[in-house]
């Protein structure tokens, strides 16, 4: 059981503005979340649920603290800013955040937009990018002691590929499981998931629902032995 415990779920796509009305996001639902989360409940866990703009939202959320977030900085803040002001047990990062953010606008004629502002519609703007930060990697910094899941997306459904990409996710974070599944979970109900611990161990589920119940699982079972 999870009685007791604080987690935090991210949840959906990071939404990386362009202008005021525009901008772009990925294809994540937050199927994956809402499914974690529910299990979490059931599991008697305390879950706070940080979803992005467009990601769906568990049936149980009223009985949930719901945390909204637009882009891939302004998650890092809110995220950062619970970990250290509260006792977090579990972070579990199923968000499926943006790899590039936004640098600079310009429209046709060179000219930068002010930041506010909104692109015209009569002309095609050009967007300069810049690297996303990546939340992860920070987490441990500002919670030394929580229990961290991260998720790792390939574009190959090879296991082995999987693994060892799982393996390198949690070495750079020192996260103790990574979830790895291939694209094709983005159209499907059905898809592989790698559960990796820490330790190696990989258990395998079918799906989005039965990766997110046997990891809350696994979590229970780590946390019940003080993992």
């Amino acid at each position: 059981m999870l009685q007791g415990k604080k987690i935090i779920i991210t949840s959906g796509g990071t939404l990386e503005k362009w202008d005021q009305v525009r901008g772009h996001t990925n294809l994540s639902k937050g199927i994956m979340g809402c499914y974690l989360a529910e299990a979490a409940l059931d599991l008697g866990a305390e879950v706070i649920y940080m979803h992005g703009y467009f990601a769906k939202l568990p049936d149980r959320i009223a009985q949930m603290r719901k945390i909204g977030f637009e882009g891939i900085e302004d998650l890092s803040e809110k995220l950062q800013t619970l970990l250290q002001e509260e006792l977090i047990d579990i972070v579990i990062m199923a968000v499926a955040g943006s790899d590039w953010v936004v640098d600079q606008v310009f429209d046709q004629a060179g000219n930068a937009l002010e930041a506010g502002g909104k692109m015209s519609s009569d002309e095609p703007p050009t967007i300069r990018f810049k690297k996303a930060p990546k939340i992860l990697p920070q987490i441990k910094g500002w919670a030394p002691n929580v229990t961290l899941v991260g998720f790792k997306l390939e574009a190959t459904t090879d296991p082995n590929y999987l693994i060892e990409r799982a393996k390198l996710r949690m070495q750079t974070s020192k996260a103790q499981y990574t979830v790895a599944n291939s694209s094709a979970s983005l159209y499907g109900n059905d898809v592989l998931h790698l559960i990796v611990r820490h330790d190696g161990q990989v258990t395998e589920a079918n799906g989005k629902k039965q990766a997110s119940e046997k990891l809350m699982a696994l979590l229970a079972g780590g946390e019940a032995n003080g993992e």
